[in-house]
């Protein structure tokens, strides 16, 4: 067969393996160690992004909102740190970037899953995929509090002067 005619034999058989699913009269296997990883690391990959943006957006956008809107209001400083105006620029910028985050997955090659419908609905691939996008926010927002590095030396500048 040429390449043509094996992909549509292989869409075909996709397609009838998902009806005979559907109807329930197909056994389906679980998703093997492999698909469970694969499953992880493709939910995992555009939440590490996704955190270390929240994060460093976050942080930057607080202590200049702080430092600028909260001294000439008079606003605290954990008034200002969960203030409406902070809320708003983070929820602007996530949303745009999102796009470019899932772009940059899809870019390094991240793939998705070779699953059966079915076994995309067991709850070995529902656990894997949401401790994935668990874990992966964790490291990006680790990642994300490097403008953390920076906030110390600057005190340091205005304690010398």
């Amino acid at each position: 067969l040429h390449s043509t005619e094996r992909s549509c034999l292989l869409r075909e058989l996709h397609r009838f393996e998902s009806i005979a699913i559907a109807q329930e009269k197909l056994e389906v296997a679980p998703p093997s160690p492999g698909q469970l990883r694969h499953v992880f690391f493709h939910n995992a990959l555009p939440f590490v992004g996704f955190g270390f943006l929240d994060n460093a957006i976050m942080i930057a956008a607080g202590t200049q909102i702080e430092l600028s809107i909260g001294v000439v209001l008079g606003i605290s400083t954990m008034a200002g740190k969960y203030c409406e105006i902070q809320n708003h620029l983070f929820l602007f910028s996530s949303s745009s970037l999102a796009g470019y985050v899932e772009a940059l997955a899809s870019r390094l090659g991240l793939s998705i899953p070779d699953l059966t419908p079915k076994q995309a609905d067991m709850w070995q691939t529902r656990l894997s995929a949401h401790l994935g996008k668990a874990i992966g926010v964790t490291i990006g927002c680790i990642l994300g509090m490097f403008p953390l590095l920076f906030f110390g030396e600057e005190e340091e500048k205005l304690e010398e002067k």
